[in-house]
């Protein structure tokens, strides 16, 4: 059974030179999501996930960041020049896990 979720929030990069791009999910719903799928997790905290921003749409996983204690959504390049994604710009993502 998979179970949606959607929520807004910003678009980040890791401060490292060449670094990651990240949607943070909110904290309400990093609890909920944590609470009803910590068994499926695989190592460092993955959940296999099907996420859509726009009309784009793409296999990955979000991870559990201990620092932030939230779940993070990685945005490949190829979906941020889809759908014209830029730095902080709040963005509205649908999840399926």
């Amino acid at each position: 059974m998979k179970i949606q979720y959607q929520f807004s929030s910003k678009l980040w990069r890791t401060a490292e030179s060449g670094g990651w791009y990240f949607i943070s999910l909110p904290n309400e719903l990093s609890e909920e999501i944590r609470e009803m799928f910590k068994t499926q997790e695989e190592g460092w905290g993955r959940l296999k996930a099907l996420a859509k921003v726009g009309k784009t749409e793409w296999q990955t996983a979000i991870w559990f960041d201990t620092k932030h204690d939230t779940y993070l959504l990685p945005i490949k390049t190829d979906v941020r020049k889809k759908e014209n994604l830029a730095i902080d710009q709040t963005v509205e993502v649908a999840i399926h896990i």
